[in-house]
């Protein structure tokens, strides 16, 4: 995430201070709360006070002007009012000055005081941000210029050219390029507030790899893409790769970038509670869909702007109760990595680009950020949805929360293949800890790069649509309140510690296997066709990152079709009792659970294989298993059993490299037929750990071997007797 900007205080005052009432109101600002703000508790203004002599003597001169002390009540009356309007006009000033007893004048001046007052708090609280900000600014240029003079070459130890050095200081050198222009800029924004100049200072804080924690925080997995030699297969990077460039906002859009984040803010909030004739039944997936006839009457295309030519609109709403406090679900979709890691099935990258406003006083109300993410489908034949947008959050005075996005016109960008107009949830809070959600995703694409198998999916809104996010959601608030929790599960003679190491483990594992399968801008897929299924390849190159073995990592990914219901092939691929029957690198041994720990859609299972193979005794598999609505994910990795002996002792689980491979099963989308399924098989596989290893033929026809036996034994096994499964999963 790039450090957070304030903008001067011209631009602020634009944004956070404007003269219409309901321009202030709409951003969502608080403006009247005393934990907020150090205001007196009487507020001293200069008035005239003639006194009955001087009615009797106009000769006389008039006394000196004298002080006025507002009373407790006053003080108190006009609080309440600041809170409901904080730029009263003249008929509401005259009207509180008469119940009150004051002059307008005194009505006016203490209005003037207490906004005053609220915007040089602010102005402190983002002042005491930056300064935190260029701190850490300036220790991480000292550890990269630290690490740099301490570069040497890996032939003859000496002092390493910039030619020599390894391929992750050369990266180092682009990326502090680059990052110094950008704390320069910062820099210049930030003597406007301090009052000296700021030292400019090299920042790796929002291009490292963050922590995407969901309060089982692990490391971040993402990547970049660049083309590995002769086009054979392309290559990933680690998270640090960003989304391709899109613009900061200048000075001069953020009024415009405000405009129409709180028109989008009004038109969600009217769509979430706002039914029929708005919003219709569809018949075939049970889900509301909009009635565009009726938008287009209600929702005049003004700020927002006209449906784009060429892309196909695409809209859904659903609401449920899920298990999660709405202050933290708040604060889950406002930060980027925790919101990247609850829906990692779905974004499969985020980037915050600047934070706007970071609302009031640690409150996310009024809060504005632009971001681009990448929304994914776990399959390499579904092209991504790349979005840059804004994201505004707001308090609503009956106590709920809507989060809103909307995209921003990005002129650099030739055409484009997504745009989401009005999205987001709106969020009420329940008693006993539950929240109640509104979500809608309502957006215009272009999908004519999906794979036909896919096309009926992603029509009928099950791939991108809020039916999946609002099944994610209640799948991982039920995961992280029951795993937490400690209500349910097996880890015999396990501390709490241990459970958790284990539970941030299992999490890296999934997001990994996400992140991998999908067919994201960050990397290009090769196609090795054959007489079965088309098998996908792609390599990643992995150095430093302790969670990944070091050397190159083969990825390779296939997609097909089985006439067979989702929830029966889930169990099949989940069950270790029918593991033998499709894990090949299992020899056909007796596949037996250690140990689990368990909530209704999900389940996390440490294995052992019993193979006849002496050099595999000492394996373990981590297995997480997860299922709702929309789809389901059995993943897996194999784990040494010393290290997942400290692990489960509580130790840090992050330096255990993991290699996750797993199944994706999601439905056809086909309402007519007979319940089929969409399978993807994906595997990791370490091809080479000396630093210098160069991808083979021989190991992509391995891994393309690999993949198309594990195919074929789980089609003649689901098919051969597809009635025996359905009693497995009953």
């Amino acid at each position: 995430m790039f450090p957070t900007n304030v903008f001067d205080s011209h631009q602020q005052h634009m944004m956070l201070d404007m003269s219409s009432s309901h321009n202030e109101s709409d951003l969502g600002i608080r403006t009247g709360d005393d934990e907020f703000f150090d205001i007196k508790s009487a507020t001293e203004i200069v008035m005239e006070a003639p006194s009955g002599d001087d009615e009797q003597d106009p000769n006389q001169r008039p006394k000196k002007k004298g002080y006025h002390r507002h009373t407790q009540h006053q003080i108190q009356e006009m609080e309440a009012f600041f809170k409901q309007c904080p730029h009263p006009d003249d008929k509401q000033r005259k009207e509180l000055s008469r119940e009150l007893g004051l002059e307008p004048l005194q009505v006016k001046f203490w209005f003037q005081n207490k906004r005053t007052q609220m915007k040089a708090q602010h102005e402190r609280h983002e002042n005491a941000i930056l300064k935190a900000e260029n701190e850490k600014l300036r220790a991480e240029n000292s550890r990269y210029k630290e690490a740099l003079s301490n570069a040497t070459c890996p032939n003859c130890g000496g002092p390493a050219a910039l030619g020599e050095m390894s391929f992750d200081e050369q990266h180092l050198r682009i990326e502090n390029a680059r990052l110094k222009q950008e704390i320069d800029r910062i820099s210049g924004i930030a003597e406007k507030y301090v009052g000296k100049p700021v030292t400019s200072s090299h920042n790796s804080n929002h291009m490292a790899p963050h922590s995407r924690s969901l309060d089982l925080g692990v490391g971040s997995y993402g990547g970049g893409s660049q083309s590995s030699a002769g086009g054979m297969v392309g290559e990933m990077y680690g998270g640090s790769e960003l989304l391709r460039p899109f613009p900061v906002p200048c000075d001069s859009d953020k009024p415009r970038i405000v405009e129409l984040a709180v028109a989008a803010m009004e038109e969600l909030t009217r769509l979430a509670q706002v039914g029929d004739p708005l919003w219709v039944q569809s018949n075939q997936h049970c889900t509301e869909i909009l009635n565009e006839d009726e938008y287009l009457r209600t929702f005049p295309p003004r700020v927002i702007g006209p449906k784009a030519l060429g892309l196909r609109s695409e809209s859904s709403r659903e609401s449920a109760v899920i298990i999660m406090n709405h202050t933290k679900l708040v604060e889950i979709l406002m930060d980027v990595n925790q919101w990247s890691t609850m829906f990692c099935g779905i974004v499969s990258r985020a980037l915050t680009l600047e934070v706007l406003s970071t609302g009031v006083a640690g409150n996310y109300n009024g809060a504005l950020q632009v971001m681009s993410a990448e929304f994914q489908v776990a399959s390499p034949l579904v092209p991504s949805r790349e979005n840059y947008f804004v994201r505004y959050c707001k308090e609503h005075p009956d106590g709920r929360w809507t989060v809103v996005d909307v995209s921003l016109e990005n002129e650099s960008r030739s055409r484009r293949s997504s745009r989401r107009r009005p999205s987001g949830c709106l969020i009420e809070e329940l008693p006993n800890g539950y929240s109640k959600v509104t979500w809608i995703e309502h957006v215009e694409v272009d999908d004519r790069g999906v794979h036909s198998l896919y096309k009926p999916l992603v029509k009928c809104g099950l791939a991108f649509g809020a039916k999946r996010w609002m099944a994610t959601l209640e799948r991982q608030c039920e995961r992280v309140a029951s795993y937490i929790g400690g209500g349910a599960g097996e880890l015999c003679g396990t501390s709490a510690e241990g459970r958790r190491s284990m539970l941030k483990l299992a999490e890296r594992m999934v997001m990994s296997f996400c992140t991998g399968v999908g067919a994201s801008t960050a990397h290009a897929w090769t196609t090795l066709s054959s007489d079965m299924d088309d098998v996908r390849v792609m390599t990643r190159k992995s150095m430093d990152d302790p969670g990944r073995p070091p050397g190159i990592v083969l990825c390779a990914a296939t997609s097909f079709s089985l006439p067979v219901p989702p929830n029966t092939l889930f169990h099949f691929l989940r069950d270790q009792n029918s593991r033998s029957q499709w894990d090949i690198l299992s020899n056909r041994g007796l596949v037996q659970e250690i140990t689990h720990i368990a909530s209704s859609a999900n389940v996390l299972s440490l294995l052992r294989v019993n193979s006849v193979n002496s050099s595999q005794s000492n394996m373990l598999i981590l297995q997480e298993s997860c299922t709702d609505c929309s789809g389901s994910y059995v993943v897996y990795a194999p784990v040494d059993m010393a290290a997942m002996n400290i692990i489960l002792s509580g130790g840090d689980p992050d330096y255990l490299a993991l290699l996750p491979s797993g199944f994706a099963i999601l439905p056809d989308g086909l309402a007519a037929s007979s319940g089929g399924s969409l399978l993807t098989v994906a595997f990791q596989i370490l091809v080479d750990s000396a630093p210098t290893a160069k991808l083979s033929l021989g190991s992509v026809a391995t891994v393309n071997t690999l993949i198309k036996c594990t195919v074929e034994r789980i089609k003649a096994a689901v098919i051969s007797d597809t009635t025996s499964f359905h009693n497995l999963a009953s």
